[in-house]
């Protein structure tokens, strides 16, 4: 066998070894699919590959050894990424979980006054919706689920797509689509969304950055105009405020006029998304480095130079919006700066929270289903994006053949958590807890009325934990001090004890 294979080998055989313990983790954090795509590859490609023919060994491992590339939480099966997974479970098990559904009942009920309506889409989505263009490069990062039983023939198999039908959703907005499509008959409109739940990411796991981490999703599909827009930062900074966040930005831009500001400076229409790219980077690498890339890139140095004078001139003038919309005339439609000129003003105008709404013409967001408005949330405790959205009137029509306006605004669930951790956000009292300790031995009559008595308090709302008293009570009640129990009942075997 040539190298490439036995590194192939090489990587199953951990895998097999690391079955139980994946398994194990892969359960408690609650990732069901994911269980079915690793015992796939784990039995399927070692099991079928050992019974081919000699000749044909190398050729089919050959096609694994390519395939497993996009597998990239498999492959990396080690010591290292089980400890980043490890790492992240044991944050589930302190005051994290009651910060986390707290938070919750704040994001529901808020976005239930502005009218929004839960739904729920599997986290399995066909793998022709997830790679179908529009993801950027969350594409890049798909856990692909292989074909089961007889669909899977690994003898005939030429590529990928011979291999794979399915995959974790990366987003909440694809499959919104896709639900949205097969109901819009039985749907209100406009239909506004609210989902939250887990996606997946085959990402390289980093601070406020994990491979499975929970999105809070809300969508307006059916209304063209900008209320909606307008009703979903509103209804964002008003949840963002009400969860204690305070002094955080949110900025906007508009697709149509990052294409009129590349028309302006002369680039060509099929490079934009390769100017967009760079500018992307200019929050790190500043105006030179953005000069510097497009150079590289082989752009002509007046229309770099052009491009880059919108920039210096929105710096210095006095109102930088209307600087660049002036300059932008003839490329630029009135109907869109007056649009998101309309949004700004109602948004400050109408807000709940403390924030400021800004214009940031480098504002790009990698999807590339968006057309029109786009926003972020951007909070200088994190240094990063905590959330962000925008306009895709054109997605729903991929599936359906008909476009239908959308917009939507997602919160980075995780990030929020994290950020109150890191600043001592106080973890909700919640209601009252009493502890029953009851020591071994008390007699079965005496039992039934301590449980009768916690029964009793219950109904008022408190929350009695009843448990038999430990030996070593005193670091008993330390425990129960730290999950919140301050006031404790101690039943003995013993009446005089008490």
């Amino acid at each position: 066998m040539d190298m490439k294979i036995r590194n192939v080998w090489n990587q199953l055989k951990i895998l097999r070894s690391l079955k139980a313990r994946i398994f194990i983790i892969v359960f408690l954090i609650g990732i069901i699919p994911s269980v079915i795509m690793r015992y796939g590859i784990l039995t399927s490609y070692e099991d079928r590959a050992v019974s081919l023919r000699t000749s044909d060994v190398q050729r089919q491992l050959n096609i694994i050894a390519d395939h497993l590339i996009a597998y990239s939480y498999l492959t990396d099966a080690s010591s290292e990424v089980i400890s980043a997974e490890l790492e992240q479970l044991s944050n589930l098990y302190d005051g994290r979980v009651i910060i986390i559904n707290s938070n919750l009942k704040v994001i529901k009920d808020t976005y239930g006054k502005f009218g929004f309506t839960p739904i729920e889409t599997p986290c399995v989505e066909n793998i022709a919706n997830l790679s179908s263009k529009q993801g950027g490069e969350n594409e890049k990062l798909i856990f692909k689920i292989l074909k089961r039983g007889e669909k899977l023939n690994l003898e005939t198999a030429q590529g990928e797509n011979d291999l794979v039908d399915g995959g974790l959703r990366y987003d909440l907005t694809v499959p919104l689509v896709r639900y949205y499509s097969n109901h819009a008959n039985e749907l209100p409109s406009p239909f506004k969304a609210l989902q939250i739940g887990n996606v997946w990411r085959a990402d390289r796991p980093q601070k406020g950055r994990y491979r499975q981490f929970m999105q809070c999703d809300i969508d307006i599909l059916g209304e063209p105009s900008n209320l909606a827009e307008i009703e979903l930062i509103l209804a964002t900074t008003t949840t963002l405020g009400k969860l204690g966040f305070r002094n955080f930005q949110i900025r906007i831009n508009d697709r149509k006029i990052l294409k009129a500001m590349a028309a302006y400076s002369g680039f060509p229409e099929e490079s934009y998304d390769q100017v967009f790219i760079t500018l992307d980077k200019m929050d790190k690498i500043g105006l030179d480095g953005v000069a510097s890339e497009l150079a590289e890139g082989g752009f002509a140095a007046e229309n770099t130079e052009k491009y880059l004078e919108l920039f210096k001139g929105m710096e210095t003038a006095e109102d930088g919006f209307s600087y660049l919309t002036d300059r932008l005339e003839g490329f630029l439609d009135a109907e869109t700066a007056q649009n998101l000129g309309e949004i700004i003003a109602s948004v400050r105008a109408t807000k709940a929270s403390e924030f400021e709404i800004v214009f940031d013409p480098t504002l790009v967001r990698g999807m590339s289903y968006y057309t029109g408005t786009i926003f972020e949330i951007a909070i200088p405790e994190f240094g990063g994006s905590c959330g962000g959205g925008g306009r895709y009137d054109k997605m729903v029509g991929r599936f359906t053949g008909k476009d239908v306006p959308a917009c939507g605004f997602s919160i980075g669930f995780e990030r929020i958590i994290l950020l109150m951790m890191e600043n001592g956000f106080p973890v909700p009292d919640g209601n009252k807890k009493v502890a029953y300790l009851i020591e071994k031995g008390v007699a079965t009559k005496e039992l039934c009325g301590i449980i009768a008595q916690a029964q009793e308090e219950r109904k008022d709302g408190t929350q009695v934990l009843v448990a038999r008293m430990n030996k070593n009570k005193k670091f008993q009640k330390e425990q129960l001090n730290a999950e919140g129990y301050m006031e404790f009942r101690e039943f003995y075997k013993n009446p005089l004890k008490q």
